[in-house]
């Protein structure tokens, strides 16, 4: 047999275990899918089965059963990821956007943070999904990259059109989505999927947003596992997208439609995948895990009693979550050693294979925004000339700064088959022109292993949002963001939100 026929009898044999393994939970449970309809049943079709198991937890999640701690972490996550919509909301490809879908899309009753107008529901949850990820700013789970506040607070949103939600329904309903995504990510093996080539955010999202939309309008157990059928199987994304284009920011409002359209569905009486995380053909992890051996176990993980959202992260750089890392490092020995930019020679980043093919490439002068921003040479060379990485360092004007791409031309990156297992371990060497080395070892960034304090993601809030709305306004939003709890109505948030904002560039 030659080499070929070997390798695909190997990848048949990996394919059948993965799919054995996936299968095998609900062929345990001795059940199968039950054929009658949805509106006669509450409970979903294997009960036992981490499907069953999730959306049972998510009908029966209630702000009282969520410990304090989880709550006031997603206080904070939350008021982040408003900071950050609001800076992306007059971004000039979030105008495009807006300017493109209105006219496709017409008029509605939901509102666009900072625009002052309204749209279609599905279309302002992708809209104002795309704003929150419109600057690379937005929180990022680490373990299995997704940007949740992007793809829970769009949906979570248009759920609240024209009633009455109270601020605990909405952080439970929050806190539902933050627990789902990073749980189907840890299925995936997380940054794995980066590794691949898919756009691993926008694959696990689509679940976080039918998680948060089903528990704000209250899904049975059974509509729950039908609006996670809907959701999964509208999961995607190509990471080919961050190379230049504006697609790359829309990614986690797609998702965030996608869960939005699938809670809504599954309230209506229409039917989804059944058991759609186990389902051995066609099922959401036999596909997206083909032949990497996914760990179903992870779906249903500590429902309850292990929360994934403290492990969210918030971001204190305008750039790719895999690049906080090495810029951590870079800022580390300029601490210890202070230098300017003419004194490094050379700068060497060593990192894993998903932070690797998601961060490096030959790049080319210009760059676009979103490349600029994923590429952690751009950012690298940004924080050693300015000394920051911001939104001004993503302006057009620097974009094609002579200072940066002089730097740029000094920075290389390598792939380091031992950091692969631990994804965001990286190593940050640098040379200067007297031929001394400074060296800074990581196993991930400092701010992700330790998190921002409250008090540094108001500090960031404040920062984001100066200039582009008044200080009174930033400060009733972030009064009623943190009294979440005591509001008897989420509306006056909406209406704070919806008033239109200026824009970070001037223009």
């Amino acid at each position: 047999m030659d080499r070929r026929g070997f390798m695909s009898l190997a990848r048949e044999a990996a394919i059948a275990g993965a799919v054995t393994a996936v299968a095998a939970p609900a062929a345990a449970t001795g059940t199968t899918p039950l054929p009658s309809p949805d509106g006669e049943r509450k409970d979903p079709t294997a009960p036992a089965g981490v499907t069953g198991q999730l959306a049972t937890w998510l009908a029966g999640l209630k702000y009282d059963a969520i410990p304090k701690a989880v709550v006031e972490r997603g206080k904070d996550i939350i008021l982040d990821g408003l900071g950050c919509a609001l800076v992306g909301a007059q971004l000039p490809w979030s105008r495009t956007a807006v300017n493109a879908m209105m006219t496709f899309e017409g008029a509605g009753d939901a509102f666009l943070i900072g625009w002052g107008r309204t749209i279609a529901r599905p279309a302002s949850v992708l809209l104002n999904g795309t704003f929150i990820q419109a600057f690379e700013l937005d929180d990022v789970y680490p373990a299995a990259p997704v940007h949740l506040c992007s793809v829970v607070l769009p949906a979570l949103f248009a759920t609240a059109i024209g009633k009455k939600m109270s601020g605990k329904a909405f952080l439970a309903a929050t806190i539902a989505g933050f627990e789902t995504g990073p749980r189907a990510g840890l299925a995936l093996h997380g940054g794995d999927m980066l590794t691949r080539g898919w756009h691993s955010g926008s694959v696990f999202g689509t679940h976080a947003a039918a998680a948060a939309a089903g528990v704000a309008i209250g899904l049975s157990a059974a509509q729950m596992e039908d609006a996670l059928g809907i959701a999964g199987t509208q999961s995607g994304g190509l990471m080919a997208a961050q190379f230049g284009s504006m697609v790359k920011r829309m990614h986690h409002g797609f998702a965030s439609r996608a869960g939005y359209t699938g809670a809504m569905l599954a309230q209506g009486g229409y039917t989804g995948i059944k058991q759609v995380f186990e389902a051995p053909y066609g099922g959401y992890l036999s596909v997206f895990g083909e032949g990497y051996a996914p760990v179903i176990a992870a779906i249903a993980n500590g429902l309850g009693t292990k929360w994934e959202t403290p492990a969210i992260s918030i971001k204190p750089y305008a750039a790719m979550g895999a690049s906080h890392g090495p810029l951590d490092a870079m800022f580390a020995i300029r601490a210890r050693r202070p230098f300017a930019p003419k004194d490094v020679a050379r700068v060497d980043i060593a990192m894993s294979a998903a932070a690797f093919n998601h961060g490096w490439w030959e790049a080319k002068r210009p760059m676009e925004p979103t490349g600029a921003q994923m590429f952690i040479g751009y950012a690298m060379a940004a924080a050693i000339v300015d000394g920051a990485v911001l939104p001004a360092q993503f302006a057009p004007a620097r974009l094609d700064a002579d200072d940066i791409w002089a730097m740029i031309g000094k920075i290389h990156a390598r792939h380091e088959p031992a950091f692969d297992k631990s994804i965001l371990e990286s190593t940050v060497t640098i040379t200067f022109t007297d031929g001394s080395k400074e060296e800074e070892h990581l196993l991930q960034s400092k701010t992700f292993a330790t998190g921002m304090s409250r008090v540094e993601i108001s500090a960031k809030y404040h920062l984001l949002t100066k200039g582009i709305i008044t200080a009174e306004r930033r400060d009733r939003i972030e009064r009623m963001v943190m009294g979440l709890d005591e509001l008897t109505d989420v509306r006056p948030l909406i209406e704070a939100l919806a008033a239109p904002a200026g824009s970070t560039f001037g223009n």
